[in-house]
């Protein structure tokens, strides 16, 4: 239920979620690594097995020269249960591909030192340090010995400096007030927010460290937010791309937003610091600006600061804004008033003169140029892909893209005219061996006369003369398109392989399709978004090849809402529905999740406010209420660990059924949240899936 969600985060989750710290070095390295797997396949459909093969390309940094490249890829052994992330290397014509480093820990946060050294974290001590790695020699050296490890680092432009994130305990625990019940193993609680997505707060905060470097030592070390309760970066999700260093290194900018308990529970008020290191002196600098403002990047030649803006507090959905501010003049420049469209990863040109970022733009994320003289933005890519990030190398762009029918590889980017080339190879072996499903753009008729955008996924070897049972897939968010994502859980290619046509509809209340679409949804759940659903269902259903005594649907968070409503509103069209992490009771939903920003805008209110007829109209299509109506087998999915919708929702949409005397079905995970991370509950999750499916959909096959 988290709409602003880097596309990477669920991939940097699971690779460091899943990357177990050790206790030595001698230990990392007696231990099995886990890497590439050979794989000859007997078949050529994709398998839950398989997809777990994959090598995941993540983050990735240019080298000064602008010829090199450092990348993270990371790899998982689903009978381990365990991921591995590691370095590589690669030059900017792809001919040239190396990994770096080989342990069984697990190393990221590349940042290049010089054209020959590169500094990274690593966990090969034990806990996360700072480490170097020449790339000539071979040499590696522990850089850091923080106690307690460190989250990210960034170095100051001439290296003098390395500012990096750990957690500082400020807050006092159930021990520190009771210190004779050293057992007591309780929280006690006197305002909102104490606890957040997946974990309950442990009285820590992320701080800023700044320390003297010369060149192998760290000393000097000061917390530049000392004292303070607050973070930076933001929980759960910030990373080191909301801490910039100024390039002459007098400055830092950060993002925090500085609320607590009930006061950071109803805002999306984040702001941007500026930490003055001679002096010391903070300035808010976006002071007064009410929404998110984050992930500040100064221009190469100090003059300006450009960040991510949101106009409305609460509004976590809001549009994504690429705001400039002159640092000499004091003026702050919205150069995306005239662009409909959200702005991500901002990326300056060495010249000062251009910025370029990623947009969701028609359900695919393309790399925009913006030209500041001329105040103009220009689309550089084109195709159905998603662009994930974006920089600079020289006269050409490397980006990290990836499509429903490819995982994340490395790609260079001419800017003027767009073109690619494809510089990494990560999964190509495996790809070559399969038959993947073919992907299909379709614009659908809405009931109030819109166009809409809808991906058709065929299976495998698809024959247009037979009949197919089909998917209706909901998306959650609920603003978050359906994009060319290619996800480890919800994968199309995966539903696909499994005989099923997909039917995705970008419905009402997503984004890159302009911002009124994207706001339509707010404070009308079960309105116009559930007719487009059933829009985009019945124009396939009218295909000689779709089955429409076959359909069912499937979704997760709104997407689970959404079949939670469609399970009490569907008059016959359905024979199976899956929902995880749904949205079951509104009312309850209101008070059991801990962002109440987003309650409170999309819901439009607390259901106690008998006058507000926004909320009413929420609340009273809250899926519960149809409960009398439901009439077919469901699957319910849900994390034990998942703060935003809590796993009482499912269990009380299972219970109903059960009760209902309705064919269902509960899969609890004890330790997942949101999303399903660990490899083998994800393939549990798919086999559970597919199963379900095709006992109610695929019966006298």
């Amino acid at each position: 239920m988290k709409k602003n969600l880097s596309l990477l985060i669920p991939v940097l989750l699971m690779s460091l979620g899943c990357s177990q710290p050790q206790n030595s070095t001698t230990e990392s390295e007696s231990k099995p690594v886990i890497g590439k797997q050979e794989l000859k396949l007997e078949s050529d459909i994709l398998t839950p097995e398989l997809l777990w093969s994959f090598g995941r390309v993540g983050e990735f940094q240019v080298s000064p020269d602008k010829g090199q490249l450092v990348y993270t890829l990371t790899w998982y052994d689903y009978k381990q249960n365990k991921g591995n992330t590691e370095l590589y290397y690669s030059n900017l014509e792809g001919s040239k591909v190396k990994q770096l480093t080989k342990t069984s820990s697990a190393e990221f946060n590349p940042v290049w030192l010089s054209n020959e050294t590169i500094a990274f974290l690593s966990t090969e001590s034990g806990e996360a340090q700072i480490w170097s790695l020449n790339l000539e020699t071979d040499e590696k050296k522990q850089l850091s010995f923080i106690e307690g490890g460190i989250d990210g680092f960034k170095f100051s432009p001439d290296f003098s400096k390395i500012l990096y994130v750990k957690t500082v305990k400020l807050d006092d625990s159930v021990q520190d007030l009771y210190p004779d019940l050293p057992l007591a193993n309780a929280h006690i609680q006197t305002d909102l927010m104490y606890r957040h997505w997946d974990r309950w707060h442990d009285y820590r905060y992320n701080h800023i460290f700044l320390s003297d470097f010369n060149g192998s030592v760290l000393t000097n070390t000061i917390d530049i937010m000392d004292g303070q309760q607050f973070d930076s970066p933001l929980n759960p999700f910030g990373g080191m791309e909301q801490i910039n260093f100024s390039p002459d290194g007098n400055w830092i900018a950060y993002t925090c937003k500085p609320l607590k308990g009930k006061a950071y529970a109803v805002s999306t008020n984040s702001d941007i610091f500026l930490y003055e290191i001679a002096s010391g002196k903070l300035i808010n600098y976006t002071d007064g600006m009410p929404g998110y403002d984050m992930n500040p990047v100064f221009s190469p030649d100090g003059k300006y600061l450009a960040w991510e803006s949101m106009a409305r507090d609460g509004y976590e959905a809001d549009q994504n804004r690429l705001f400039i501010g002159d640092l000499t003049q004091g003026d702050k420049t919205d150069y995306t008033a005239d662009f409909d469209y959200n702005v991500h990863g901002i990326t300056w040109s060495d010249d000062s003169k251009t910025i370029w970022f990623t947009s969701d733009y028609h359900a695919r994320y393309q790399v925009f140029e913006l030209n500041l003289a001329q105040k103009q933005i220009r689309q550089v890519t084109q195709g159905d892909h998603n662009y994930l990030a974006v920089a600079q190398a020289g006269e050409q762009l490397i980006g990290s893209k990836q499509s429903m029918s490819m995982p994340t590889e490395l790609f260079r980017i001419d800017p003027q005219t767009g073109e690619e080339k494809q510089l990494s190879f990560t999964n190509q072996d495996i790809l070559d061996q399969l038959t993947l499903a073919k992907v299909e753009e379709r614009w659908i008729k809405t009931t109030d006369n819109q166009e809409m955008l809808t991906w058709v996924i065929y299976p495998p070897h698809f024959d247009p003369s037979k009949k197919y049972p089909t998917l209706l897939y909901c998306q959650g968010g609920p603003q978050s398109s359906v994009s060319q994502f290619f996800s480890y859980r919800w994968n199309f290619q995966m539903m696909a392989a499994n005989g099923y046509i997909v039917v995705a509809p970008n419905r009402r209340g997503l984004p890159s399709f302009g911002q009124e679409w994207n706001e339509q949804i707010s404070g009308d759940y079960g309105g116009q978004n559930m007719r487009d659903y059933l829009s985009a269902i019945d124009a396939l259903s009218a295909e000689p090849f779709v089955d429409e005594d076959r359909l069912g649907a499937i979704g997760a968070s709104y997407g689970g809402f959404s079949v939670y409503w469609l399970a009490g509103n569907h008059e016959g069209r359905f024979k199976a529905f899956i929902a995880h992490d749904g949205m079951f009771n509104l009312e309850a939903q209101y008070l059991e999740t801990e962002e109440m920003f987003f309650v409170n805008w999309d819901l439009g209110g607390p259901f106690w406010d008998k006058t507000n007829e926004i909320a009413q109209r929420s609340y009273a299509n809250s899926p519960h209420r149809f409960v009398d109506k439901w009439d077919t087998p469901i699957l319910v999915i849900h994390g034990e660990q998942d703060f935003r919708i809590t796993y009482t929702q499912s269990m009380s949409a299972f219970n109903a059924a059960v009760l209902r005397d309705i064919p269902a079905k509960y899969l609890h995970f004890p330790d997942e949240n949101h999303w399903v991370l660990q490899p083998q509950n994800s393939i549990l999750w798919q086999r559970v899936f597919r199963e379900w499916l095709d006992e109610w959909l695929k019966e006298g096959e």
